[in-house]
């Protein structure tokens, strides 16, 4: 799946209200897109996978009820989530500046479950 990174966070705009700090300070340095496997498991679905990309990218909140919710700072590397409806996508920004899409995750208590478990996030990420 190729997908391309275009520079559009450079200044805050109107429709970056929910943009959290931290998503700011890196998105204009984002080199490279990862896609793991079990985010692209649990989508199924290549179009709605490159479609929710795309607007995480864009920073389009329109298509979400909350969009880069900074959750923590895991050895460097930031834990992001984007939500839509019931479904809490979890993207990181690593050190090396690749925006990785860890999972999507449609159970509240699941996703909680995922943050908390600090190993498997690290190794998932590496």
């Amino acid at each position: 799946m190729e997908i391309k990174i275009e520079n559009t966070c450079n200044e805050r705009k109107s429709f970056c209200d929910s943009c959290n700090s931290h998503f700011m300070k890196v998105r204009p340095l984002i080199k490279e897109v990862v896609v793991s496997k079990h985010f692209k498991r649990d989508l199924k679905d290549e179009e709605k996978i490159s479609f929710i990309i795309k607007n995480v990218l864009d920073c389009s909140h329109l298509e979400f009820n909350e969009l880069h919710k900074f959750e923590e700072n895991i050895e460097g590397n930031l834990i992001f989530r984007a939500k839509k409806e019931n479904l809490h996508i979890v993207y990181c920004i690593d050190k090396t500046m690749r925006i990785i899409f860890l999972r999507a995750i449609r159970n509240f208590d699941e996703y909680r479950k995922f943050l908390d478990n600090k190993k498997g996030l690290k190794l998932m990420i590496e």
